[in-house]
């Protein structure tokens, strides 16, 4: 493998420039929460930018390790006061978002916020907008999701503000959607019947090229305002991509039958249940492998040189991925996307309950292990260590899930060992979280209602520990409460079980601990 150094910001042919009095400039990072943004913002600090974030829950932007060094503006990119605000004294702003969750609305939804933000802007006299679009043919035929990208890019070029559109393909990376997508593909299938689109020409590019892109965009000269091209040295087929991984990662290579057959609705659903990839992440990428998605020119090195080393090979890219998850050292995931419909709302609290329907089911359990011992045990819960009850009922409800299109079980979690407020947990979501006594996981399985499992480690009096957890459910309609009916008779088995089972691994580590601390 080359010699390959992710870009740190420190770089001097990154490093920000300072204003004519001085002072550090400033970037707005829109998206910051996201896959690219999650990576952005800490090179951003490094490189010298102070750094202005957009976020609809300023929660999750405290739970990264950067999060105490930007300023938080809180809201939605689609209202006009906020970004209104959020633009003041910016020098360049980073357009990171795009509505791929919103349902059908997505495309109104992707130019409205566009609109706004470009009006905004322009009207704050913003130095430079750099926007990350998508690699796309020259043609009118685009997928849904690769149009509204390409109408977004146009939108900002419009607005009057410098703006540098950069359109990357196929980005891999640990954590993204599309080298995960590939990774599963692989693994799962020795055989693997495709579509047809497994035969397109692809150019994908490292995340740490992107990355050096978007930094060295903020210093590209005011006077260029256009779109350009980014991709990697390697230019293959989706099927050449997969057996790439399978080299890199010691498997025998694949057998790939290209099929006409396959209608980008039905090839989102079986990438659905064969990979984690939920259906609403997986349809859009499977879109955007219906054409040839190369770069059309190499405009993009006239405007920003290449990086010292040379741009990241493919499978030098898939073998820094697989070095980084072996690690447990994700920076950003797509599991950090949220993949409901509507924007979350915190549970609220029992005296709001009065006067709408809602179940719940608590359970309580004590043992003699430290509460440090037992909150271990919470916090590690679900991914590999599964959730301590009827291992096959938990299965089928994640296959029933994955089946209408859900995000099952297969999820998993980004870290091993650490959870923060957004991560991804299976097929739940964390919505709080109190290190040492408390978490909130909300569900994002498809039921029909909204529903919340909380866990809770108190000390108790005399020594040892006390677990209470309790899942809350409000249905919507009949429906909702039919559901909830239905699954009642297993929730003795699971979650009396996960309470019993959750203290007993909580006095099994506690044991092991004093073990420990005696043969030191």
């Amino acid at each position: 493998m080359t010699d390959l150094t992710a870009p740190t910001g420190r770089e001097s042919s990154l490093t920000a420039s300072a204003r004519a009095d001085g002072s550090a400039p400033r970037a707005l990072v829109l998206g910051a929460t996201g896959y690219i943004g999650g990576r952005l913002v800490p090179r951003l600090l490094a490189a010298g930018y102070r750094v202005r974030v957009l976020a609809r829950h300023p929660e999750r932007i405290r739970a990264f390790s950067w999060g105490s060094r930007v300023e938080v503006v809180a809201g939605d990119a689609s209202d006009e006061a906020v970004i209104a605000d959020a633009v003041k004294d910016v020098d360049v702003l980073y357009y990171l978002i795009h509505s791929m969750m919103a349902g059908r609305s997505f495309e109104a939804t992707d130019r409205t916020v566009a609109k706004t933000v470009a009006d905004a802007a322009c009207a704050a006299a913003v130095a430079r907008i750099v926007y990350l679009g998508g690699l796309h043919p020259a043609s009118d035929a685009l997928s849904p999701h690769l149009r509204s990208r390409v109408e977004v890019g146009e939108i900002l070029l419009a607005s009057g503000v410098p703006t540098l559109v950069l359109q990357a393909g196929v980005v891999i990376g640990s954590g993204s959607a599309s080298f995960e997508m590939v990774r599963h593909l692989t693994e799962v299938l020795p055989y693997m019947p495709a579509p047809r689109w497994v035969r397109n020409r692809i150019q994908p590019i490292a995340v740490r090229d992107v990355l050096y892109y978007l930094l060295a965009a903020a210093r590209v000269d005011a006077s260029v305002s256009r779109a350009v091209d980014i991709g990697g040295p390697d230019v293959l087929r989706y099927g050449q991509m997969m057996n790439g991984y399978a080299v890199v990662a010691g498997l025998p290579q694949r057998a790939i039958a290209a099929l006409p057959v396959l209608t980008p609705r039905l090839a989102s659903r079986w990438v659905n249940l064969v990979t984690p990839i939920p259906g609403a992440i997986a349809r859009p990428l499977v879109e955007s492998l219906q054409h040839d998605c190369v770069m059309r020119s190499d405009d993009i090195d006239r405007l920003i040189p290449r990086p010292e080393n040379g741009l990241t090979t493919y499978r030098d890219a898939v073998a820094l991925a697989l070095g980084r998850e072996r690690a447990d050292d994700i920076e950003t995931s797509w599991l950090d996307a949220d993949v409901l419909d509507v924007p979350s709302s915190p549970l609220p609290s029992d005296p709001e309950w009065a006067g709408r329907a809602v179940f719940t089911d608590v359970r309580s359990a004590t043992t003699s292990a430290s509460v440090g011992a037992l909150w271990s045990v919470i916090q590690g819960i679900g991914g590999q260590n599964g959730w301590y009850s009827s291992p096959v009922l938990w299965a089928i409800r994640g296959w029933m899930d994955r089946l209408v299109g859900g995000v099952g079980l297969q999820r998993g979690r980004r870290s091993k060992n650490r959870l923060s407020v957004g991560d991804a947990l299976d097929f739940w979501r964390v919505e709080a979280i109190e290190p040492g006594r408390f978490l909130r996981l909300r569900a994002e399985m498809k039921v029909p209602g909204l529903a919340w499992l909380e866990l809770r480690a108190t000390p108790q009096e005399g020594g040892g520990s006390r677990y209470d957890q309790r899942a809350v459910f409000f249905p919507h309609g009949l429906g909702g409460r039919l559901y909830w009916l239905a699954v009642l008779p297993f929730h003795g088995f699971i979650f009396r079980g996960m309470a019993n089972r959750i203290t007993a691994a909580a006095s099994a580590v506690d044991a092991a601990e004093i073990a420990d601390a005696d043969q030191r």
